[in-house]
């Protein structure tokens, strides 16, 4: 190759590599467009008074309650981690390896309900005792799932499984 030849590709490179980031930009700004993002009403779509700007005003209530119920829901969801985190602590500080029994207990009398609580099992199908026990309640979307190992306790929040379960082969 001839330096020419050289500089000449490395520019075609270049050029490319710029298209490349236009039209990722391009792509990138209509998706915000087409999804509404960022996008206020002008003064055209003020004065136009047409059934757009009616539409708009009749979503924006829509839109302000279910960001409302969007909170409630991460509230009541933050306020089930604590509450397990508490209860497992507290548990664990006497007993570092509790049982089954002694959780779903723990949890259920620190307002867990019942019905949305799930326990792994606390001894292995050999009768061996298990590295970790976990602890999962439903709310809403969400599963608060703690675990307690070596004494430790780790609450996290991930979402509900398919089967409206926190914990894969848990009875229907």
């Amino acid at each position: 190759m001839t330096p020419q030849t050289k500089s000449g590709s490395k520019g075609y490179a270049g050029r490319v590599s710029a298209q490349f980031a236009l039209a990722v930009l391009l792509l990138t700004s209509l998706a915000a467009c087409s999804s509404g993002a960022g996008q206020r009403p002008g003064p055209e779509s003020a004065a136009s008074g047409g059934a757009s700007s009616a539409g708009s005003s009749a979503s924006a209530p829509a839109a302000a309650s279910s960001a409302a119920a969007q909170a409630t829901a991460a509230t009541a969801t933050a306020r089930l981690q604590r509450t397990m985190t508490d209860a497992l602590g507290s548990l664990t500080a006497g007993n570092p390896k509790p049982g089954t029994e002694q959780i779903t207990a723990a949890l259920t009398a620190a307002g867990v309900p019942a019905r949305t609580l799930e326990v792994s099992a606390g001894r292995t199908p050999t009768g061996l005792d298990v590295d970790s026990i976990e602890a999962a309640a439903v709310r809403g979307k969400d599963c608060v799932v703690g675990q307690i190992r070596d004494g430790k306790v780790t609450v996290t929040v991930l979402p509900v499984l398919s089967n409206g379960k926190c914990f894969v082969g848990a009875p229907a």
